[in-house]
Formats: structure tokens, C-alpha cells, sequence
């Protein structure tokens, strides 16, 4: 995928990301899954932004780099969460990796997982990094020379369905839609209650 696809307001990217594959290639071990998930970050105007007002900091420098820069924190002190920078460098807008649909290594998944239930492996940001096996030490680096990378689906055609709902987990302009999902995906994280935009 090229970085230029990046380069551009994040909740355009947010919504054409759904339905890519994020493939990840860690420890010897592939793994796999389609995005029906995302949610927008807008940088500076945006209270719920890591970037907010531009405070940046030691943990959140790679918020600032080029667009298709890896960003990936740890919440709450508990799990990872991946996102990856949009617009030009110094912007901090970015794509939170909310779900995805396991599609291969599911194996590896549900022993990096130790769930047994499918729909349990990717659905959630920390959920998918562990999957995925992602860490901090993606962090910074561009998404095409990573060890996990996007890759675009194959048009066959039918256009997605893609709902919008607020943002989930946050208290900060929490209201503002731009969360983005494949309408009636099973693999969708939070709740299933959405608006319909079209394709």
C-alpha cells in the first residue's frame, strides 16, 4: 500500500481502510485479518487526540512522523493499541485499528489469544495486537517496511456498507462520529448499534 493513501484527512482513511488486510509477520509466525473496524483521531483539534493542542512527548513522537508511521500505546497500562499517522508529518491525526476478521494464522492467534472462541481473537484494539503479536516496538516505524503491513482487498465488486457511530472507550468528544464499521459484522467490537452511510 503506498503512503500516499495516508496522506490525507484521517477519517477518509479511517472509513477506506475497512476491508484491507492487516498482515503481520512476527517471531516466524504469519498472521492475518481483514479491518472491519477503525476509528479517527484528528490531531490538534481533536480532545480525544493523543495530539491534542500538539502536546508532544517522549511516548507520542511517532504520532508526529510521515503519514503510514506505525503509533502503537499502551492503554490503561494493560495492552497495546496500533494506529497509523495520516496527513502530513507533524499533523498527530491518526487511524485507530479497532477489529478485524481473523483470516489466517488463527492457530497462532488463539495461543498468543488462550481464548478458544473466534469471535474473541480480534475483536478490540488490544485484542487484535495480540494477536497480531504487535508491540511498542512497532512503534515509529513507516507500515511498509514493518513486520506488519496493509494490504488492499481485491475489488470483487460489491461495495461495503459502512456505519458511523461515536467513538467507544473515550470521554472527550466522545459524540463525534468517527467510528467506522462494516455494517453487521460479527467481528465488530462495542455495540451494534450504527447508522448506515453507504458505500
Amino acid at each position: 500500500m503506498s503512503l500516499t493513501f495516508f496522506d490525507r484527512p484521517a477519517e477518509i482513511v479511517a472509513r477506506e481502510l475497512l476491508g484491507t488486510l492487516v498482515v503481520s509477520s512476527v517471531d516466524g509466525e504469519t498472521t492475518a485479518g481483514r479491518v472491519v473496524e477503525t476509528e479517527a483521531y484528528l490531531g490538534y483539534d481533536d480532545p480525544a487526540s493523543h495530539g491534542y493542542r500538539h502536546r508532544r512527548n517522549q511516548r507520542n513522537a511517532a504520532l508526529f512522523g510521515p503519514p503510514g508511521t506505525w503509533y502503537v500505546y499502551l492503554s490503561y497500562g494493560i495492552h497495546w493499541c496500533a494506529n497509523l499517522v495520516c496527513e502530513a508529518e507533524g499533523k498527530a491525526a491518526a487511524v485507530l485499528l479497532r477489529a478485524l476478521e481473523p483470516v489466517e494464522g488463527l492457530d497462532v492467534m488463539r495461543r498468543r489469544r488462550r481464548v478458544a472462541a473466534d469471535r474473541d481473537l480480534c475483536s478490540g484494539p488490544g485484542r487484535l495486537c495480540q494477536a497480531l503479536g504487535i508491540t511498542r516496538s512497532l512503534d515509529g516505524l513507516p507500515m511498509p517496511q514493518s513486520p506488519v503491513v496493509v494490504v488492499f482487498r481485491q475489488a470483487d465488486g460489491a461495495p461495503l456498507s459502512v456505519a458511523e457511530t461515536p467513538r467507544i472507550g473515550i470521554t472527550k468528544a466522545a459524540k463525534w462520529p468517527l467510528r467506522f464499521v462494516i455494517a453487521g459484522s460479527p467481528w465488530a467490537s462495542g455495540k451494534r448499534s450504527w447508522v448506515v452511510t453507504g458505500p
